[in-house]
């Protein structure tokens, strides 16, 4: 019985730390940037830059480093990316943002080079970009008879722009996106955990950076202002509707996938894990990258949890391993691609990030 309560409330441990670290400051605003985008930002210009006919060097090049300007974790990604693929952008490309969102921001690179190695954080930067182009584009060569299909139908469907023009619709995703980005870095909410009591929440540590969260405080301002001048109650309300519309299409399923992660937590000890990835052979590195897909790491949270494996013995393959599949994958994100894409897509997005971590991982570790 203390077994099973000890399990219950990992699972309500890692909930609680997930609503209160990251729920307010990146998922609410991803889901008004996602309904933003299917309701304001045109079909066409999709169709342009990341359509099924678009220039492939411009769509996987733009979508392969745009996580360098997010700080987001493979949760909030996700609205995202159910944005402008519902929207009509190619499965290539949007998978190549998919894969690239979590894995290469600005922030999570300089610190894996500061904390785990100059050569980790450059494999980690470069590994992450051709992972993103290398995914995409076999994603979209694997089911290209369902991508020609869905290419005839988007030709078929008349671009919906709301109310507003093209540029007052970028102007108005990139307020929604400094939201997001000021508030991700602006504010980090840390839940205090009590391990001897099974991870009971305990307490809650609040840090608060003055620059970001002024930041955050001027796009709110010019979000307002903007709503106020370009934005009729219809065009407000059929926002809200499709924002609401991609929630109820995540929530769900991201928030039973993060407490059933926890609940594995408690079962199967980081020292375990530790103890099988050692050195640098084919199957520690698929252990590392299987377990970073199934695991939840919050942005930048994977990097002091590797120092502690690696300290512990963990080989750089298997670290590099994890750093490859851990960020872009987890077992909340494939629940919810699952709906959004097809069990089909997301097993062969899931295998392809495993495959591509173990193998780049034993190679970086043979180098070593």
């Amino acid at each position: 019985m203390g077994i099973a309560v000890g399990i219950l409330r990992g699972g309500l441990a890692e909930l609680a730390e997930y609503l209160l670290a990251h729920f307010v400051t990146c998922l609410i605003p991803a889901f008004f940037i996602a309904g933003g985008i299917s309701t304001f930002l045109s079909q066409a210009a999709i169709l342009k830059y990341f359509g099924h006919g678009a220039n492939r060097w411009l769509s996987y090049g733009v979508a392969s480093v745009s996580g360098t300007v997010l700080s987001v974790c493979s949760c909030t990604v996700l609205p995202l990316f159910a944005g402008i693929y519902r929207v009509g952008a190619g499965l290539g490309p949007a998978v190549a943002f998919l894969y690239s969102g979590p894995a290469i921001n600005v922030l999570a690179i300089v610190w894996t080079a500061r904390i785990l190695g100059f050569d980790l954080g450059v494999a980690r930067a470069v590994g992450a970009v051709v992972f993103a182009v290398v995914i995409g584009m076999v994603m979209a060569r694997v089911f290209c008879k369902e991508e020609r299909e869905q290419a005839n139908a988007d030709l078929a469907i008349a671009a919906a722009t709301g109310g507003i023009k093209g540029w007052q619709s970028a102007i108005l995703l990139f307020s929604l996106i400094g939201i997001l980005v000021s508030l991700a870095w602006g504010i980090r909410i840390v839940p205090e955990k009590n391990i001897e009591t099974w991870a009971l929440i305990t307490g809650v540590d609040v840090a608060v950076n003055p620059v970001a969260s002024s930041f955050a405080g001027l796009f709110l301002v010019a979000l307002a202002v903007l709503l106020k001048h370009w934005l009729t109650r219809e065009d407000i309300m059929e926002w809200l509707r499709a924002t609401w519309s991609f929630f109820k299409l995540v929530v769900p399923w991201l928030l039973g996938g993060i407490f059933v992660a926890g609940m594995i937590g408690v079962v199967l000890p980081s020292e375990w894990v530790v103890r099988i990835v050692g050195g640098n052979s084919l199957p520690s590195n698929f252990i590392a990258s299987f377990t970073g897909m199934l695991f939840y790491f919050a942005t930048l949270t994977e990097v002091p949890i590797l120092r502690t494996f690696m300290d512990a013995g963990m080989g750089k393959g298997p670290a590099l391993a994890l750093l490859l599949a851990g960020p872009a994958l987890s077992l909340p994100s494939i629940l919810v691609l699952r709906r959004v894409m097809g069990t089909r897509k997301t097993v062969v997005y899931a295998g392809l990030s495993v495959v591509m971590a173990t193998t780049t991982g034993f190679i970086f570790g043979l180098l070593r």
